[in-house]
């Protein structure tokens, strides 16, 4: 039997003492660490490679652990946060939490409730994703409308008008979905990319072409075109049902 995967925690803490004990602590207790002593070493690690938690100190030599979470939040990284500070002003913790942190440990802390308020937001985090179909779209998502077929996330179907209930594949949905909350926008491969695969995917955007090229298919197969649809030659797509702009045409 595969065994899982370790979950990898990203630890943020320019005390290179207390970051070495807390890795140690982490890799006993079965998860994997990568120790940054600086906030921009951790947003560099952070911009190339999945994690499943960060450990974020506040107050760090280059930048404060807030403004990390902020830089990281402005490049579209997200990853569940716990705040470690030693300071115990009520203010600061109620900054972090309101900022998107989801816990928040004040030093000295034991090593054994430190692991278990990671396991408790690892389980929460990974709950609320339970109903993802793509980074973009839960199976809870309303229908809606696109070039003339009703989409239902909810079953992850397509109806073309006086035929039978399609399946819809998982990134095609995401596509739909994505293009259709952005009506009227110029959408980058990169930015569509991302927002159904994920940040970090290694997703190519002749792969992305290659989706567009089955949704057009499905379409034609039913008697439907996407004359709303178009492509933005050099720069991505546009959805543009109203009629605002003239990019594609």
């Amino acid at each position: 039997m595969r065994a899982e995967p370790k979950p990898l925690v990203v630890v943020v803490e320019d005390e290179s003492e207390l970051a070495k004990l807390i890795a140690i602590h982490l890799e006993r207790a079965g998860m994997e660490t990568q120790v940054c002593n600086r906030a921009d070493h951790g947003f560099k690690f952070l911009q190339k490679n999945f994690a499943n938690l960060l450990l974020l100190d506040i107050s760090l030599p280059d930048q404060s652990g807030f403004q990390l979470l902020e830089a990281l939040k402005g490049a579209d990284i997200s990853v569940p946060t716990i705040f470690l500070t030693g300071n115990v002003d009520e203010a600061n913790k109620v900054k972090g939490l309101n900022m998107g942190g989801d816990d928040y440990i004040t030093k000295p802390f034991s090593y054994a409730e430190l692991v278990a308020r990671i396991n408790a937001v690892l389980r929460r985090t990974e709950s609320n994703h339970d109903l993802n179909v793509t980074k973009n779209v839960r199976l809870s998502d309303e229908p809606f409308d696109f070039c003339g077929a009703q989409i239902n996330p909810i079953r992850l179907e397509i109806t073309f008008p006086g035929q039978p209930v399609k399946k819809l594949g998982r990134k095609e949905l995401g596509i739909l979905s994505y293009l259709n909350a952005h009506q009227g926008a110029v959408i980058t491969r990169q930015a569509l990319i991302h927002s159904v695969w994920g940040i970090h995917a290694d997703v190519k955007s002749r792969s992305l072409d290659q989706y567009i090229v089955k949704v057009r298919e499905l379409y034609n197969a039913h008697g439907l075109t996407l004359g709303d649809f178009r492509t933005v030659h050099g720069i991505g797509y546009i959805f543009d049902p109203q009629g605002v702009s003239q990019e594609g045409r």
